[in-house]
């Protein structure tokens, strides 16, 4: 497997020996110093160029990254509409265990994009400063008192859909409506609590992944067991317990913030849930 240092070395002389590139710099997770280095930590990277059609047009030129196992064209996905006059990219899986999403992007796209990153060559003083290694825009922010109640009015509303799906037994579909609808507001109010301990110093990183560096050992159990194999009585647990889960730590952020909590509307949802799962399947009312 390549280090670190041999592929940035090939990354910055392919840059350099292009006349098309103008400069190169690096995103992601190898910009932030707070992230622990490994194996797995891709290689993102930007090439500002004049112009993206004869990268597209000839594609052979990624052949000099190294041997490809497999990859992708992401904005030939035809689920999405991208511009690819602006920018264009590989994502790329190499033989040796790296990984690189390499993209090519015109100057303005690059400056409008700007996030967390190291400048690796500049030919024409296009970026500003070397980089930006600052993982302030990823911390938790500081919620509103309308963005707490409105987090915990989908959470509890949608629980009305995994109800039905489970005495449907429509087990795909409520599945996607924990996983898309009802987790999200769950990790939210997790990353508040986070917040509020950290006085919203700390990043929880994608999909909160780094909430178990937080969390105590025991609530983060909690949160790992509502993730739950697809049979009946073990989502009911699950949802349950993402329900207990959601009511302490919402009880608690709310107080922390000063914020009012409508506990009325949480108790009812609540109320539901368990009469649906007590309904027999014969049942031709509801109450």
């Amino acid at each position: 497997m390549r280090t670190e240092q041999e592929m940035l070395d090939l990354i910055i002389t392919t840059a350099r020996e292009d006349d098309r590139i103008r400069a190169v710099y690096m995103e992601g997770s190898r910009t932030n110093p707070k992230v622990p280095k490994d194996i797995f930590q891709d290689y993102d990277i930007e090439y500002i160029v004049t112009e993206t059609a004869s990268f597209r047009k000839d594609k052979s030129w990624i052949d000099r990254f190294g041997k490809r196992l497999y990859m992708q064209y992401p904005e030939e996905n035809v689920y999405f509409d991208d511009d690819v006059e602006s920018s264009y990219g590989w994502l790329i899986q190499f033989a040796d265990g790296n990984r690189m999403d390499l993209h090519v992007c015109t100057k303005e796209h690059a400056l409008k994009n700007l996030e967390m990153y190291q400048t690796l060559l500049d030919k024409d003083g296009i970026m500003p400063g070397n980089g930006d290694h600052s993982d302030e825009r990823y911390r938790v922010k500081r919620p509103t008192q309308e963005q707490f109640s409105c987090t915990c009015n989908e959470f509890w509303w949608c629980l009305n859909n995994v109800a039905k799906g489970l005495w449907r037994e429509e087990l795909p579909y409520v599945m996607e409506m924990i996983d898309f609808c009802v987790r999200p507001m769950l990790r939210r109010v997790l990353e508040w609590k986070v917040g509020c301990e950290y006085d919203f110093q700390v990043c929880t990183g994608k999909a909160g992944k780094y909430l178990k560096n937080y969390l105590q050992e025991q609530t983060y159990q909690r949160y790992l067991a509502t993730y739950t194999k697809a049979e009946m009585e073990a989502m009911w647990d699950g949802v349950m317990g993402m329900c207990e889960l959601f009511q302490e730590v919402a009880d608690e952020v709310s107080e922390k913030m000063e914020f009012e909590y409508d506990k009325e509307q949480a108790d009812n949802s609540l109320g539901y849930l368990k009469h649906v799962r007590e309904l027999p399947k014969n049942a031709r009312e509801v109450y």
